[in-house]
C-alpha cells in the first residue's frame, strides 16, 4: 500500500490563454488530494477517467482510495492533483521507478486525453513540483516562491472545464478579430506581472486587469462577479476567477491583516471561503494510516 498527496492550484494569471500557447502563472496551494493505491488480486477501481488513465498509462491494475481537501469542478486543479498523486502512488506501490518529470509529463497526457486535447500542462506541473510555475508554450519554469496571502471563494456553482474551454474556442473561431487581441492582452498582463511577484499591491492590479479580459472571453458568472466585488470591497489588492470560470472559484490577493475580513465578506455572499497560501513541496509520499 502506498499513499501520496498532491496540492491544488490557483491560476494567478493566464488561464484560457495558456491553451493557445500564451504564458501563464500558477501557484500551488495548501489544500491537497490524498491517494492510496494497493496492489491487490481483486482491484476496486474508482469511477474516474483520470484514475483509469493512470492505471492504463502505468500498465498495472490495483485498488485506489481518494481523500480530497479540494472541491471538484472548482478551478483549483483537483483533477490534476488526483492524477499526479495517483501516478505517484502507483509508481511507488509497483516500484516502477518513474521520475518526478515522468509523472508530470504522464499526468499532462492523461488530462489532455480526458479533456479532448485542450488541456494545459499548468495544473499537472504545479501539482507535481509545487511553488509558483511560469508556463510558456511547452516550457515550464519555477519562479521564486512568494509568501502571498490568498483567500479563495468557492461559488458552489459547478462547471465543466472542458465545456468552458470549448466555449472560448468557438468564440475565437467566430470572432478572431476580437478574441485574438484579448488573448494577446492576457499575455501582456502575465508578462508584466512576472516582474512584480514580490509586490502584492501591484500584482493585485494586474489580477483585476486579467479578470476584465476573462469577462470578455465570456467565462464569467454572476456569483463569481459578486464574490470578486465583495473581496475587493473588503480590502483585497485584487481578485479574479481562477481556472475555467462559468462557476467554480475566484481568488483574492490580500493584505495579511485583512484576509479573515475578506473571507467573511465572501462567506456573507453565500460562498465557501478558503484562507490559504503557497505550497512549495508538490507531490509527496505520506505515511500509510
Amino acid at each position: 500500500m502506498a499513499t501520496w498527496s498532491a496540492p491544488g492550484k490557483v491560476f494567478l494569471f493566464g488561464e484560457h490563454a495558456v491553451v493557445y500557447g500564451k504564458p501563464g502563472i500558477a501557484m500551488a496551494i495548501k489544500p491537497r488530494v490524498f491517494v492510496t493505491v494497493r496492489n491487490t488480486k481483486r482491484p476496486q477501481r474508482a469511477k474516474s477517467p483520470y484514475i483509469d488513465g493512470c492505471f492504463d498509462a502505468m500498465g498495472v491494475v490495483g485498488s485506489v482510495y481518494i481523500n480530497s481537501q479540494i472541491p471538484s469542478s472548482s478551478g483549483l486543479g483537483s483533477s490534476a492533483a488526483v492524477t499526479v498523486a495517483t501516478l505517484s502512488a502507483i509508481n511507488d506501490e509497483f516500484s516502477l521507478h518513474k521520475t518526478r518529470e515522468d509523472i508530470a509529463n504522464m499526468a499532462f497526457e492523461i488530462e489532455k486525453t480526458v479533456q479532448k486535447g485542450r488541456a494545459s500542462p499548468t495544473d499537472t506541473t504545479v501539482s507535481t513540483y509545487g511553488g509558483i510555475v511560469f508556463i510558456s508554450g511547452g516550457s515550464r519554469r519555477r519562479l521564486p516562491p512568494q509568501n502571498l496571502h490568498l483567500v479563495i471563494g468557492d461559488s458552489l456553482v459547478s462547471h465543466s472545464t472542458a465545456r468552458m474551454v470549448e466555449q472560448v474556442a468557438e468564440l475565437k473561431k467566430k470572432h478572431p478579430e476580437i478574441i485574438d487581441p484579448v488573448l494577446d492582452a492576457i499575455e501582456g498582463v502575465s508578462m508584466s506581472a512576472i516582474h512584480h511577484l514580490n509586490n502584492p499591491r501591484e500584482l493585485g492590479r494586474y489580477m483585476n486587469m486579467n479578470q476584465s479580459l476573462l469577462e470578455v472571453l465570456g467565462v464569467g458568472h454572476p456569483q463569481l462577479s459578486r464574490l470578486i466585488l465583495a473581496a475587493r470591497s473588503a480590502g483585497a489588492f485584487g481578485a479574479k476567477i481562477t481556472g475555467a470560470g462559468g462557476g467554480g472559484c475566484m481568488v483574492a490577493l490580500c493584505p495579511k491583516q485583512f484576509k479573515h475580513r475578506i473571507a467573511g465578506a465572501i462567506e456573507a455572499s453565500e460562498a465557501r471561503a478558503i484562507v490559504t497560501g503557497i505550497d512549495t513541496e508538490g507531490v509527496r509520499k505520506e505515511k500509510n494510516v
